[in-house]
């Protein structure tokens, strides 16, 4: 998506920025990483596609309706 990120080590990464974000097709491999890739996504410029999405709904109760109330523009697409 565009950050500027150094990996240092195992438990550590800095993130340079702000650096703009642009659109991409994701693929996330837990909740909490998918929920962040949602953020990342609303920031980002152009429409991003994150795939997996269901496993986001084990920790987060319909976070696509809760962002929806507050004017994000996101959908599910079967």
């Amino acid at each position: 998506m565009g950050a500027n990120i150094s990996i240092i080590d195992s438990h550590t990464i800095v993130i340079h920025g702000p650096t703009p974000l642009y659109n991409k097709e994701i693929v996330t491999h837990d909740l909490r990483a998918g929920a962040s890739l949602v953020i990342a996504a609303l920031v980002a410029q152009g429409q991003s596609v994150i795939k997996n999405a269901e496993l986001i709904d084990r920790g987060y109760e319909k976070l696509d309706r809760r962002l929806q109330s507050i004017g994000a523009k996101i959908e599910r697409i079967p």
